[in-house]
């Protein structure tokens, strides 16, 4: 049976005093300049809020939403909750 290695020598950082810093990905771009298909105009300067729910949870908001019009999405749905939660606590309704 061979030797067990040392599991604390394995886990230990390794000394990156002598490495170079990383560089910064290269940016990647469509040889045709268009953008990339994920691109949304209406994303920019704004930032994902998330949480983790059961999905009963999104059920019921797809059929809120579907309720009230069927143009109406879970997003719109969170804006107008985030937008009463901030009215509920004297705060500005900001969420668009």
């Amino acid at each position: 049976m061979p030797p067990k290695s040392d599991l604390r020598k394995a886990l230990k950082p390794l000394d990156n005093s002598n490495a170079s810093p990383k560089a910064a990905p290269p940016q990647v771009t469509d040889p045709a300049g268009e953008k990339s298909p994920y691109y949304r105009p209406s994303r920019v300067g704004k930032v994902n809020v998330t949480g983790y729910y059961d999905p009963a949870v999104k059920i019921q908001l797809r059929q809120i939403a579907m309720s009230i019009n069927h143009r109406v999405t879970i997003q719109d749905c969170l804006t107008m909750a985030l937008n009463d939660f901030f009215a509920k606590h004297g705060q500005p309704e900001i969420a668009q």
